[in-house]
């Protein structure tokens, strides 16, 4: 009997230490004491963002909405010239810029895109355009006068296709190095993930990061360059100075600042182009997917 009597007594006092060892490890559900989320916070958010202008505004260095002007509106920079511009209803925010066989042209040394101002970048933008089968489209150029080739250059084999082809757009880029007196070039391209649909807004990005080397080319948010890996040392990018913008033109179709040379590949651009940004920062594959999809709902 009193052996049993002991026993039931260890018995009640196991299961006490135990029902104590078990409250005493519950698992906090904040162990590190994180703030709360409202869920009301992100309603009719996309991808964490209200609008475009909420990714990195203390990057973004300049920016063309089209919206009636063709000022670039950080600065307030107007062009000191222009060709066949007009602004149309459709774009993707409000307004567009129209381009027929034309351009606008910013002689202007804005600061953003001094030698010390920028290493990496990223530039985003809207286009709709056509295939023509025989001339290259420069979308932005960041030129240098009396220079055939600047320091970047946003440019589209247009040429690769006729007109009948409005599924297929090449990007082929390219950034002057710190090589041989700003003549060197690096380039990428995407000759295998080009299928979209010319008829609509199509989504473009660059991106380059200064301390890699890495170009990227991005159609529609997704990453479709071929050649990536540009490299560091001379390849690397700078911007040399003096330098000008250009919107829908190479150089050389913009005398007296045209450099000497005969190279007719690029005739000024056909088409539409809204939502320009430039960033002085490498946007990762998130934040491109983000200008994308808020782009599309005309955020």
């Amino acid at each position: 009997m009193k052996f049993t009597k002991s026993y039931i007594k260890k018995g009640m006092m196991l299961t006490v230490v135990a029902a104590v060892a078990f409250t005493s490890c519950k698992k906090d559900g904040n162990p590190n004491n994180l703030p709360s989320v409202n869920p009301a916070e992100y309603d009719g958010k996309i991808d964490g963002y209200t609008k475009s202008e909420d990714v990195f505004p203390e990057s973004q260095v300049a920016y063309w909405g089209f919206e009636n002007t063709p000022n670039e509106i950080v600065t307030g920079t107007a062009p000191t010239r222009t060709l066949n511009s007009t602004f149309i209803d459709g774009g993707v925010r409000g307004k567009a810029l129209n381009l027929t066989a034309g351009f606008l042209y910013f002689n202007t040394q804005l600061p953003a895109f001094k030698t010390d101002a920028l290493k990496s970048w990223t530039i985003s933008a809207w286009v709709k355009l056509a295939n023509n089968g025989s001339k290259r489209t420069m979308l932005f150029q960041n030129a240098r006068p009396g220079q055939f080739n600047g320091n970047i250059n946003f440019a589209l084999n247009t040429n690769a296709f006729n007109a009948g082809n409005d599924s297929t757009l090449t990007i082929n880029p390219t950034f002057l190095t710190q090589n041989a007196g700003g003549l060197s070039t690096q380039d990428n391209l995407n000759n295998v993930l080009n299928k979209t649909k010319l008829t609509q807004w199509v989504h473009l990005a660059l991106t380059y990061d200064y301390n890699t080397g890495t170009f990227n080319n991005y159609m529609n948010g997704v990453k479709v360059g071929n050649f990536p890996n540009r490299g560091v040392g001379n390849n690397l990018f700078k911007a040399w100075e003096p330098n000008t913008i250009i919107i829908g033109s190479n150089i050389n179709n913009i005398p007296p600042d045209a450099p000497p040379t005969a190279d007719v590949a690029f005739a000024p651009m056909t088409g539409q182009v809204d939502e320009i940004r430039v960033y002085n920062k490498f946007l990762g594959d998130a934040f491109i997917k983000a200008l994308y999809n808020l782009g599309k709902a005309g955020k």
